[in-house]
């Protein structure tokens, strides 16, 4: 693993900007791309689903209103799983393939920071056995984009990267400008970003040896997993994460206000909502068909799953929403009720492609509450319809000026 020649210094502050999560735009040749490029200002979903994909997103089409086009959806497992991963390492031997099979030359993705294991570093990777590096969960921004242009420049033609939707949505947007022969994007899902001190200050929080926990995931069980350095591991329903205590501003605007939690432009993303325990596959063109096909007998899939019903659990949330875009403190269920609600809420709760589809929901609302609140001037460009249409089923309608095509031209 190495960084190419005459790469950025990336330890460097990134331009201020309100609504940033520093993708590496900004730190190209080019900064003044982000007018057009970030999914912050005025993003253009159904133009960029349709170039990427050939058509945009179909609502009458499956679940593509949620999630976004795709051509197949799986439950799948990497056998045998790998060490170090933060599931089963399926992510990460999708890119590895990729390098091995020669299809791409090098793979853009994040490592640890080497003074701290939650910090992402962006990493430039040419060497198969280095994609072990990129395993598991880091919580911070990370200016993988920056790395794009000393890339190309050191002869790479043939890219891989493996990024949360905010990167991707830049990269999609400047994608037919790069000359490059072939691209393919292995996506994550992402919503709730955050510092990698803010990061550090939560795991406090949660255990008195936060320096110890060397694994952290939100389950689709309903319960946070932590594991130790000494191999012991503990599991806390989400009804009892002290989230009500985090600070105001824990979370930042542009991740209580992202469209995308799906990461609808990759070529495939790989994530866990809907996949009950094991990863959750979108398989979303051509390309992703064949980067999936590079694992052969690797992986094992299977159909995706629903259970339970979304709408108390979407609503639920919503109200909180309310009360925080409000400034109000949000309501806390008594510590008598907490054991009762923790102990039903993994067996009553939504599960698989209802869990899936009730996590978009709440984004959507969230989105929407979040900018009428902080920055009403923004939702006509930046909120797409497809979130307008997302959020309706909960009473969440535009009012007068704040979609774009409710806008009156000057």
């Amino acid at each position: 693993m190495s960084l190419p020649p005459n790469a950025p210094d990336l330890s460097a502050a990134a331009p201020v900007r309100r609504l940033c999560t520093d993708c590496g735009l900004s730190r190209t040749a080019d900064p003044g791309r982000c007018g057009t490029a970030c999914q912050f200002i005025q993003p253009d979903y159904p133009g960029l689903e349709a170039g990427v994909h050939g058509r945009h997103r179909d609502a009458a089409r499956g679940d593509e209103g949620f999630f976004g086009p795709y051509l197949a959806m799986h439950r799948a497992w990497l056998e045998p799983p790998r060490d170090g991963a933060q599931w089963s390492g399926l992510t990460t031997r999708l890119a590895q393939r990729l390098l091995e099979t020669g299809a791409v030359d090098a793979v853009l993705c994040v490592v640890p920071d080497p003074e701290d294991r939650w910090r992402p570093q962006p990493a430039l990777i040419t060497d198969p056995a280095d994609m072990a590096r990129a395993r598991g969960m880091r919580m911070g921004y990370a200016p993988v984009l920056a790395l794009l242009e000393p890339a190309i420049a050191a002869g790479h033609r043939r890219i891989a990267m493996v990024g949360i939707p905010c990167q991707v949505y830049a990269l999609r947007a400047i994608e037919k400008t790069l000359g490059l022969e072939r691209l393919y994007v292995i996506g994550t899902p992402c919503s709730d970003n955050t510092t990698t001190e803010n990061f550090h200050a939560f795991l406090a929080r949660l255990t008195d040896r936060p320096e110890a926990v060397s694994y952290l995931e939100f389950r689709a069980d309903y319960r946070v997993e932590m594991r130790f350095d000494d191999g012991s591991v503990r599991l806390i329903p989400f009804l009892k994460l002290p989230l009500s205590d985090l600070p105001g501003d824990f979370f930042p605007l542009t991740c209580r206000t992202c469209v995308d939690y799906t990461n609808a432009l990759a070529d495939i993303t790989v994530g866990y909502m809907a996949g009950e325990g094991e990863q959750w596959l979108i398989v979303r063109n051509d390309r992703g068909t064949e980067i999936l096909a590079g694992l052969g007998e690797e992986v094992r899939l299977a159909p995706v799953g629903t259970r339970g019903k979304r709408d108390s659990a979407v609503k639920g949330f919503i109200v909180n929403t309310e009360l925080a875009a409000g400034g109000l403190p949000l309501r806390r269920m008594p510590d008598w009720l907490r054991p009762i609600m923790a102990w039903l809420q993994p067996r009553v709760g939504p599960r698989g492609l209802e869990f899936a589809r009730a996590r978009v929901e709440m984004k959507a609302a969230e989105t929407i509450l979040h900018l009428r609140r902080q920055m009403p001037a923004k939702m006509k460009n930046m909120i797409p319809s497809h979130v307008w249409a997302i959020a309706a089923r909960y009473g969440l309608e535009a009012r007068p000026g704040e979609r774009r095509e409710d806008t009156p031209a000057e």
